[in-house]
């Protein structure tokens, strides 16, 4: 995580107190920045498509 970057947009570019920055979660500071773009949520193709490659193990009685 880039605090320092982060740190200075919030405080600098945006004019936030220290207590207002602390208090943003990350993705009300990514509004308040601009930040677009971000990836969508998994679909259930590329879920499914993980569960294939990794698939649950059964445990023995003895694995608890």
């Amino acid at each position: 995580m880039d605090w320092t970057g982060l740190l200075q947009a919030g405080l600098g570019r945006l004019h936030l107190r220290p207590a207002e920055f602390w208090a943003l979660t990350p993705i009300e500071l990514q509004l308040m920045l601009g930040v677009t773009g971000t990836e969508a949520p998994m679909g259930r193709m590329r879920l499914d498509d993980l569960l294939k490659a990794y698939p649950d193990e059964l445990k023995d009685e003895d694995d608890g």
